[in-house]
């Protein structure tokens, strides 16, 4: 009985380490170790780090500070964690980046709104034109450095849900607005910022 369950766990174990996207069906996928961070994301230790639960990110107007992951996101599938803008006026999150085009969903201070828009990136190039893109939809809210927001982003039937402090919200069609409907996850900032209880979870 034991061994049964030894190799059903050694099984599951090899299972999820080969998966190709981020989280499963079985499992949430929670960031809460370097190892973790090294061996599922594109980092720069000069830009992103990992120490007790909290990943810390840092960038400026030029170059941002990008983190990148390496397997893809589920095709429906939420994603919660709390951030802090200590000390930027930017942060975004990239959804579904694929062949240098990605969903952008945004905390902005300089327009105190946050946005959903149609971004590219070009990992080799940071200079304008080549990283960000256009608007599609905002909201204003009140957005402050240090201080904490809660933020929620669900994407089921090509929907797509943003929302902040369950307060503030924002959707689309992912079809209707020609976005991408799969690819990874990123983080970019143009200052410090800080990420924790980050979760992602696939929905069936």
């Amino acid at each position: 009985m034991i061994k049964q369950i030894s190799i059903t766990f050694i099984f599951l174990l090899i299972l999820s380490s080969c998966s190709s996207t981020i989280s499963t069906s079985k499992k949430e996928y929670i960031l809460q170790d370097s190892k973790k961070l090294k061996s599922n994301w594109k980092i720069d230790s000069k830009e992103w780090v990992l120490k007790n639960d909290t990943l810390t990110g840092n960038g400026s107007l030029s170059p941002w500070g990008v983190l990148v992951s390496k397997k893809q996101l589920p095709k429906n599938y939420e994603i919660d964690f709390k951030v802090n803008m200590t000390n930027s006026s930017l942060f975004e999150i990239m959804l579904n980046l694929d062949k240098g085009k990605y969903i952008r969903t945004y905390l902005y201070q300089i327009d105190q709104n946050i946005v959903i828009g149609d971004g590219v990136y070009d990992k080799k190039d940071d200079s304008y034109g080549k990283r960000g893109g256009k608007t599609l939809f905002k909201k204003p809210m009140k957005l402050e450095n240090n201080k904490w927001y809660a933020v929620k982003i669900k994407v089921l039937n090509n929907q797509l849900f943003f929302s902040i402090d369950d307060k503030t919200t924002l959707e689309c069609s992912l079809e209707k607005n020609n976005l991408n409907q799969k690819g990874k996850l990123g983080f970019i900032t143009n200052g410090e910022v800080k990420i924790t209880n980050l979760r992602i979870k696939s929905l069936q």
